[in-house]
């Protein structure tokens, strides 16, 4: 947002995410005092639009995940607003590329790094960042059956359609524009794309709770959950995690960790 010329600072700005995306909207429209029209799903968290809610923004409720781009886009054609793409944009992947940068700073050489994978601009920009780093560190994105739209694409090695359902990971859903960059991205920079299941994600929620004490989302707790599917994989391995959402809905955080409390009753 920071590239935007002058008039289009002046117009503002809309976009179109389950959350995550759209509080980095909001954020950046308020230190940069741009008008900004969030479009949001119906059935998004109440977590997320809470926070939303803070900020000087319109939020637009409307619609399932899939149709709350094509929303964004209209308002965008219509009142002249610069629609910033979750995921199908090259400055957003390369700031979001800045993460792999700091894996090296912090810890240096690692032997894999697993991420979320909903649109992929975060993936994308972490195998590019790493890669030129160490070619041989491998890249493992995640996602689950309900949100599998970039797994199925990257299989099919173009864009497809994928009727996704309810998941933990509701930060994943969401389809893919024909045109999108981050398939070709994770094609050419990721070594592997998986499905992980529901129950390993409220697995992994619990376990970053009571050895961590930090509070995640189902799509940030994939990436662990990936691992306690696949311990064997990871063994002997120098391991990095992307843990990226904390916005989670208190009744659903609480039950999960009861479910743990009652299969142990």
């Amino acid at each position: 947002m920071m590239q935007l010329s002058t008039e289009e600072r002046s117009r503002g700005v809309v976009t179109a995410s389950s959350g995550n995306h759209a509080l980095a909207v909001a954020l950046a429209a308020k230190h940069l005092g741009i008008f900004a029209i969030i479009v949001v799903p119906t059935n998004v968290s109440k977590a997320k639009l809470n926070k939303m809610k803070e900020y000087d923004i319109k939020v637009i409720q409307e619609g399932d995940f899939e149709e709350i781009y094509t929303k964004a886009r209209e308002i965008s054609t219509s009142e002249g607003l610069t629609y910033i793409s979750s995921y199908n944009d090259l400055e957003v992947i390369a700031g979001q590329g800045t993460i792999g940068l700091e894996i090296y700073e912090e810890i240096g050489r690692v032997d894999s790094i697993i991420v979320p994978v909903g649109g992929g601009s975060l993936i994308s920009g972490i195998a590019i960042a790493v890669k030129s780093f160490n070619p041989n560190t491998r890249i493992i994105g995640v996602q689950t059956g309900g949100a599998s739209t970039m797994y199925e694409s990257w299989k099919a090695r173009r864009v497809v359609s994928v009727e996704e359902y309810h998941t933990l990971a509701e930060g994943l859903l969401g389809g893919l524009d024909p045109e999108a960059i981050t398939l070709e991205l994770i094609q050419k920079y990721v070594d592997e794309l998986v499905l992980v299941k529901e129950r390993s994600i409220e697995e992994a929620i619990r376990l970053l709770w009571k050895k961590e004490g930090q509070i995640v989302e189902g799509a940030g707790a994939t990436t662990i959950a990936h691992i306690l599917e696949e311990k064997r994989k990871f063994v002997k391995k120098k391991v990095v995690a992307v843990v990226s959402g904390g916005n989670i809905e208190d009744s659903l955080f609480q039950e999960i960790l009861s479910t743990e409390q009652t299969s142990k009753d």
